[in-house]
């Protein structure tokens, strides 16, 4: 099911309607992508032949302890147990299972011989996150180091349109020149916003029907999310907003829904999810104003064989009073 047209307003300073029509998800290949520019890691040779490695990694002589600590089949670092061969070549536990007890390198057959030289060389390293050309300075020891890039806040993003199986990732400005120029997302400049959801057959609900909005305010991008599925037997309508950042950086800022007319109307106040979130799971929490088929032809007014929904709201950033210790709201003008 799609959406025939929006009618999109977005401004600070009043209200002014634009007709913009509905595009259709376009197939992606996997990307990752930043904006930034990456650090370059040189390798130079000294006078005596060795190569050494200059930049982030800061390791050296580097012959290289972290090509040891490579796991040759998966080529990720390894970590205890690593395991090795008579010959000693070694490979990570997660792939010993995989090579039907064979070493990839030499083909004997593998027994369960710990290689605790390298693990031992290992506790020894400090590391960068891999994530440094993205802006983390963070250094850490070699077994804490996979336990932080899980969770660093600096680690990319995955595409948050919604319509497609869209599997790029990157940072926050390379997602909005994405969703820009190959999704064809509408985008605005404003904490307010105005929208007319029009469709022909209202009747006809699936769970691919769906609009993305990017706004841009307070300096930080939001996806503005209006669908249509099933909930339970029955058809609903929901709307909700997704902050383009972190958990935390989403917790500063708040959002209102409105939609009504024939003096009645439902309003919803909540707090962005971060994009981390992924768009069904907050779908499937109900973290969104629900409007029931129903109520939303009602609200469409006519013989309601036809929906014109109308979703007003605004976006504000919530500040901390130093003295009351309290959040302040900080409205957009």
């Amino acid at each position: 099911m799609e959406l025939d047209s929006i009618e999109c307003v977005s401004s600070t300073d009043g209200i002014e309607e634009e007709e913009i029509d509905h595009h259709h998800p376009h197939p992606h290949h996997h990307q990752f992508s930043s904006s930034k520019s990456h650090n370059a890691i040189n390798n130079n040779t000294n006078s005596n032949g060795i190569n050494t490695i200059v930049g982030p990694t800061a390791i050296a002589p580097a012959t290289s302890v972290h090509e040891l600590l490579e796991c040759p089949v998966c080529t990720n670092s390894m970590y205890p147990p690593i395991h090795q061969c008579h010959n000693g070549h070694t490979l990570c536990s997660t792939c010993k299972t995989r090579v039907h007890n064979r070493c990839p390198t030499c083909r004997q057959e593998l027994g369960d011989i710990r290689c605790l030289a390298l693990e031992k060389v290992a506790e020894s390293l400090e590391l960068p996150c891999k994530y440094y050309h993205l802006g983390c300075p963070e250094i850490f020891p070699y077994y804490s180091k996979l336990k932080h890039e899980a969770m660093c806040t600096f680690r990319p993003y995955n595409c948050p349109y919604a319509g497609s199986d869209c599997s790029v990732v990157g940072d926050i400005p390379f997602l909005v020149a994405h969703l820009r120029d190959d999704h064809k997302v509408d985008m605005h400049t404003g904490c307010t916003f105005n929208h007319r959801y029009v469709k022909s057959n209202p009747r006809e609900v699936e769970n691919a029907t769906w609009m993305l909005t990017v706004f841009h305010c307070f300096g930080q991008y939001f996806c503005l999310h209006f669908e249509a599925f099933q909930l339970g037997t029955a058809p609903v309508y929901m709307a909700f907003l997704r902050f383009m950042g972190d958990e935390t950086e989403a917790r500063n800022y708040s959002y209102s829904l409105e939609v009504g007319a024939n003096g009645r109307k439902l309003i919803w106040e909540g707090t962005p999810r971060s994009i981390r979130d992924c768009h069904r799971k907050v779908r499937d929490s109900h973290d969104g104003l629900i409007i029931q088929r129903n109520m939303a032809l009602f609200f469409s007014g006519g013989d309601r064989k036809e929906l014109k929904l109308r979703v007003t709201g605004r976006i504000w950033k919530e500040q901390q009073n130093p003295d009351a210790g309290v959040c302040i709201p900080n409205l957009c003008s």
